[in-house]
């Protein structure tokens, strides 16, 4: 499973890189250490992605951790990119497809 993880991480920073919502400056600090989920109050979900997911979810696959079973970002992700001008459809289908590997459920795509 951690093979299939990785390469969806992976996938997940080339669309975020095709849709150009890939940042070469990380946040301040402080925008990082919110306690909202997702970090709602500081971040948007795009650098919510790059900077918090994909930076914990990498450490946890090379340390060897158990990678968590209890993830939705799906929902998160179709919320927050609606009337978006570019089209995440790529970028949705990736964080579907992780919520799936972590969880072990079908996750119910929108229409």
């Amino acid at each position: 499973m951690s093979a299939a993880v990785h390469q969806l991480l992976l996938s997940i920073e080339d669309e975020l890189k095709a849709l150009e919502w890939w940042q070469c400056e990380p946040p301040a600090v402080s925008a990082l250490q919110s306690t909202q989920p997702f970090c709602l109050d500081t971040l948007s979900l795009p650098q919510w992605l790059q900077f918090v997911l994909l930076p914990r979810l990498h450490q946890m696959l090379q340390a060897g951790q158990p990678l968590p079973n209890r993830i939705a970002v799906y929902p998160m992700a179709t919320e927050c990119f609606k009337g978006v001008d570019e089209n995440p459809a790529r970028l949705l289908e990736v964080i579907a497809q992780l919520d799936e590997a972590l969880t072990g459920l079908p996750v119910e795509r929108e229409a």
